[in-house]
């Protein structure tokens, strides 16, 4: 434990850097596969296509994708960037299935009905799809925040700063208290995203709220309006 108090420092720089690589790949993931999903929702020869080649890229290991996308960056192995690049990839490959998955979870009696109010289809997109499809999306991007976080402490081994270099570092050096606190500094790092994301969804989201029950786990009664004599 000597360790871990003499080195709160670096542990705490560590904690940042790694929040500096996951959180950009994190919102990258997200605000690129959602159009892609809807594409693959909407056109039933995109959806086979494009969910293929998520699949396909998800099968490819992230050392060798880390160490391949120099050559088509043009970027330094050791550049940051190239590892946001991956993570972004990744999250990808998880969130565009799930957003494909979301909007197909829409009801198509909502939809059309929503296109007979006279809504344009962007504003159905914006106003109906969207929002429904929200909770699904939610979920897909808690499990793109978990493996992003987790995925990022590869980088280290290629050079790139992370919570992982505390592994690296630890190995190399027989220090197992560095090692445990790279584990348990990981772990919670994706556990606190986790939980930001969860509460973020729930204010932005308040229909997707766990439904209030009672002392015997019953929902609430329904109150019937009594029009007066």
């Amino acid at each position: 434990m000597n360790w871990l108090w003499s080195n709160l420092d670096q542990v705490g720089e560590l904690i940042l850097v790694h929040l500096a690589l996951s959180v950009p790949a994190i919102i990258l993931s997200f605000v690129v596969s959602v159009p892609i999903g809807w594409v693959a929702h909407r056109s039933r020869w995109a959806h086979g296509v494009l969910l293929s080649l998520v699949a396909l890229l998800y099968a490819v290991p992230s050392l060798a994708l880390f160490i391949a996308l120099p050559a088509v960056t043009g970027l330094a192995l050791r550049s940051p960037v190239n590892l946001v690049i991956a993570l972004t990839l990744y999250g990808m490959a998880v969130m565009v299935r799930t957003a494909a998955d979301a909007f197909d979870a829409v009801e198509r009696d909502v939809l059309q009905s929503a296109t007979a109010m006279g809504y344009s289809t962007a504003g159905r997109f914006w106003a109906v799809e969207l929002p429904l499809a929200g909770p699904v999306l939610l979920s897909g991007l808690r499990v793109v925040v978990v493996s992003t976080v987790s995925l990022a402490t590869v980088g280290a081994v290629i050079g790139v700063q992370s919570l992982g270099s505390l592994f690296t570092d630890g190995f190399q050096r027989g220090i197992e208290v560095e090692i445990i606190a790279g584990i348990v500094a990981t772990i919670v790092l994706a556990l606190g995203l986790d939980w930001v994301l969860v509460h973020v969804g729930r204010l932005l989201m308040p229909w997707s709220r766990p439904e209030v029950k009672n002392v015997r786990g019953e929902p609430p009664p329904v109150v019937k309006r009594v029009d007066a004599a």
